[in-house]
């Protein structure tokens, strides 16, 4: 039979994808978890191993014709051990999520207590939350910041872990604006008997370039996805020390997935490739000070972050001195062409659906070229439409400084 183009078989979801281009090119994308995936990366994972069913692993498939496929396997995992300096890695999981999960069906039992980052203070849904499952299979105890500095709060830490006896402690955030100390999260773990995780989803470009501590000397596991500061295809790995590779890769197959997504793996491989180059280096560091730019610049102008600043791609920003919400500004920005996400603060007295802060971050700007001159136009930008939110005029005006900035720096 002919094949047709997207164009003649679904004009509908053409038309989309066509949507979504003129939003992500038209607009100043700065939600932290977000990233423009390179066309490289985005051709290998629209390639025709999309066609290929690969359960089991290289050398070990329970189909046939996986020769290509083996290969594509056995590059990436080389790539992603030669780039985070890790002894095994499974290049597998689908998501950040189920990297994780990997990792708990591997080492834990049902009923098992574990330890992470209270959700409202930065953590994330699958390291420990009520809703997501590891809050329905597992015990739950959460750590989080000091009220006080805005940084997490290692004594009280220490303090839970020997209350609590976890049988694993996770480290990473997704809206924690500070260096981890993987360190001093190695020694608790190693006081109270548990197992260490690193969650390192949203700082792993940070950390492959060294400009994060990397948790790999300190970890017994590491998981993270491949987009975010990664800039590679949406998915995820887990990573670990090789004396528990086994229960690893038994644990993603055949216990939580069944046929890989072998284009996907050959985009991460690509996103490897890219991240051991010295330009990506370069980018993160620019990601960076790009950051840190954009945090000095919203302070100036009367903005509170959480923390007061940031060490890596995000901030957290505190509206509640300008009494509007984190609902309220993200939809105001959107109008504006700024797209970032309400976020809840620690301490938050607001439902996650309202929140009293938004999170921004700078990978998908650097990526597009913006410096800090353009943080500072941004910050301007932020101001006035937060100062202004009920003035259509005004929002109206900002637009058209967002999309001059957006024909400055085109993406594709």
């Amino acid at each position: 039979m002919k094949m047709k183009s997207l164009k003649e078989v679904d004009p509908d979801i053409y038309e989309l994808i066509f949507q979504e281009k003129k939003r992500e090119t038209s607009k100043i994308l700065m939600i932290a978890s977000e990233n423009y995936a390179s066309k490289a990366v985005m051709e290998a994972q629209g390639s025709l191993f999309t066609n290929k069913y690969a359960e089991g692993y290289p050398g070990r498939r329970y189909y046939g014709g996986c020769e290509h496929a083996d290969e594509v396997e056995r590059l990436t995992q080389e790539r992603a051990k030669k780039l985070f300096n890790v002894e095994h890695v499974n290049v597998q999981p689908h998501s950040g999520t189920q990297a994780n999960m990997a990792v708990y069906f591997a080492m834990l039992q049902p009923g098992d207590t574990i330890m992470g980052m209270s959700l409202p203070h930065g953590g994330h849904l699958s390291h420990g939350s009520p809703v997501n499952f590891t809050g329905k299979l597992y015990k739950t105890v959460f750590y989080g910041v000091n009220k006080e500095t805005g940084y997490i709060d290692m004594e009280e830490v220490r303090r839970l872990a020997n209350e609590h006896k976890p049988k694993i402690i996770i480290t990473g955030a997704s809206a924690y604006p500070r260096i981890i100390d993987f360190k001093a999260f190695a020694e608790i773990a190693k006081e109270v008997g548990a197992y260490l995780m690193a969650d390192i989803a949203h700082i792993a470009g940070l950390i492959v370039t060294g400009l994060h501590p990397s948790p790999v000397p300190y970890s017994d596991f590491i998981t993270t996805t491949t987009h975010k500061t990664l800039r590679g295809p949406r998915g995820g790995i887990v990573m670990c020390k090789a004396d528990y590779a086994k229960a690893i890769d038994k644990a993603v197959f055949p216990g939580i997935q069944g046929g890989p997504l072998v284009h996907v793996i050959a985009a991460k491989a690509v996103a490897f490739q890219e991240a051991l180059s010295e330009d990506f280096k370069e980018y993160q560091q620019k990601v960076i000070k790009n950051a840190k730019t954009l945090a000095e610049a919203l302070k100036k102008k009367g903005f509170k972050l959480v923390s007061d600043g940031t060490d890596n791609h995000l901030m957290l920003v505190d509206l509640t001195n300008f009494n509007i919400t984190g609902k309220e500004a993200e939809e105001a920005l959107d109008k504006a062409g700024i797209t970032v996400n309400k976020n809840t603060i620690p301490f938050d007295t607001k439902p996650p659906k309202v929140t009293s802060g938004i999170r921004i971050g700078t990978p998908s700007v650097t990526t597009r070229g913006m410096g800090e001159q353009e943080m500072e136009e941004i910050a301007e930008i932020i101001e006035r439409v937060i100062k202004n939110i009920s003035n259509e005029s005004v929002i109206k005006d900002m637009k058209k400084k967002v999309q001059l900035l957006c024909k400055r720096f085109p993406i594709y």
